[in-house]
């Protein structure tokens, strides 16, 4: 069987979700506060441990956590280990203990390199904003180390309501978390226009181009070897408001360096009335492109734990 050939496993313990909005978000309130008070009264190598446990417990014990890690490792390995999905499972739970840290300011961990920073800062001295259109890989948190010490207004815009307990925590950590951040109303646009006045402030909007709501429009494309499905949302809301789209992702390297990267993508996305779903096809394939590059970077940085490719 090839890379690209992996078949699910017959005797998964649970049905797989329709969508990514369906995976419960994993943890208790408690374990999550906990955890945070392990953070500012040890420090990060402490709370790296803590960590570390809770990621052989899923790597252990939650099947789905296994099977969704393996089909994807196998896209970017020969030969995929327990070893490996551990691996896996354990950097994403480093990463998600970092943002802690980074919300609460202790930037003092971690060592950072920028490539292609200084067009965000040329983009906020043209008055003019933009959208930063990254992917769950490696942290986006970590894009906004340096932020403030260049005036850079970056807002979240994305779907909240599956790490409520987690952004509850962080919130707490930090009152000013969600001054921004723009949660998308699946029931409504309203979100739009909050947008559309930051955009005109100058201000930045990020967005995470790689899963599909439901419901939500899409095209499929090619990416790490076969067919997946990726929003063309971002796109769209980058046409309607007429502004430049960048792309951004921060890699971690282990234990405490984030390299974080911003390249140009358009600076205008044209979607021509007669060929409109063509040009979107084409703009999600260029994307998926340039991700799959950062992918193979990092190939331990993509978080992703649902089924993500279609299956014949």
């Amino acid at each position: 069987m090839s890379a690209h050939e992996v078949a699910p496993p017959t005797n998964a313990v649970r049905p797989r979700p329709a969508s990514w909005l369906d995976v419960r978000e994993r943890g208790t309130l408690l374990g999550i506060r906990a955890l945070a008070l392990v953070c500012r009264v040890l420090g990060r190598s402490v709370a790296r441990g803590v960590v570390a446990l809770v990621a052989f417990h899923y790597t252990l014990f939650d099947v789905r956590a296994r099977r969704v890690s393996r089909a994807y490792l196998a896209r970017v390995h020969p030969r995929v280990t327990t070893r490996l999905v551990f691996a896996h499972v354990l950097r994403f739970c480093q990463v998600s203990l970092d943002r802690i840290f980074l919300v609460m300011g202790r930037t003092k961990y971690f060592e950072v390199t920028h490539t292609g920073h200084e067009l965000l800062v040329k983009q906020r001295e043209s008055g003019h904003g933009a959208v930063l259109l990254g992917a769950h890989l490696g942290s986006f948190e970590a894009m906004r180390i340096k932020a403030e010490q260049y005036r850079l207004p970056i807002n979240a815009l994305g779907f909240f309501r599956n790490a409520q307990m987690v952004n509850s925590v962080l919130e707490q950590l930090d009152p000013q978390t969600n001054a921004r951040v723009i949660a998308i109303d699946t029931g409504g646009v309203d979100f739009v226009l909050d947008v559309k006045d930051r955009v005109e402030r100058g201000e930045l909007i990020a967005i995470l181009g790689d899963r599909v709501a439901r419901g939500a429009r899409s095209v499929t494309v090619d990416f790490l070897g076969g067919r997946a499905r990726f929003p063309t949302g971002p796109f769209l809301l980058a046409a309607t408001l007429r502004c430049p789209i960048y792309l951004v992702f921060g890699l971690h390297r282990a234990p405490n360096h984030y390299d974080l990267y911003c390249e140009p993508f358009t600076d205008l996305l044209v979607l021509p009335r007669k060929a409109r779903e063509e040009a979107l096809q084409e703009a999600v394939q260029r994307f998926a492109v340039r991700l799959e590059h950062y992918v193979r970077l990092a190939p331990d940085n993509w978080f992703n734990f649902f089924d993500f490719w279609e299956t014949p």
